[in-house]
């Protein structure tokens, strides 16, 4: 297996500017579920077919996303819970695909915007055990 050397400042800082301005959207988008439901329901309704969403089921699912963005920010168990974020990205950003076959529409411009941040789940996914900055499970010793 090839090698690089890279300084460890800017490779820490790196990976924790993505974990937390992805933790940030994630962030925004439990808190959606939990204090506007009806949100959830046609959000869920729209892109994955599922027309059964009720309040209480908004909230679990609200519940279960928080735990593992918490898990996520804070770097604790990081291949459960990247690798948990990371299906969760790449399950949204592929039932879009309809945003993105017109992408002059408005507001489906901003669906490209999905594409980035699962370039940055997969980079944090593969560089895990380097991502030590302020990170619970601290991987190896860099």
């Amino acid at each position: 297996m090839n090698t690089i050397s890279v300084p460890k400042f800017p490779l820490i800082w790196s990976l924790f500017s993505l974990r937390l301005s992805i933790s940030i959207v994630f962030i925004l988008w439990t808190l959606n579920k939990i204090l506007n439901p009806d949100s959830t329901a046609r959000t869920f309704e729209a892109f994955y077919g599922f027309s059964a969403m009720s309040e209480a089921l908004s909230f679990v699912l609200g519940g279960i996303q928080a735990l593992i963005v918490i898990c996520f920010l804070v770097g604790f168990k990081k291949r459960l819970s990247i690798g948990a974020i990371l299906i969760m990205h790449i399950i949204s950003t592929l039932v879009s695909y309809e945003r993105y076959l017109d992408p002059f529409t408005s507001p489906n411009l901003l669906f490209f915007a999905g594409w980035p941040m699962l370039a940055g789940l997969l980079t944090l996914y593969l560089l895990r055990d380097y991502d030590t900055k302020f990170s619970i499970e601290r991987g190896v010793k860099t």
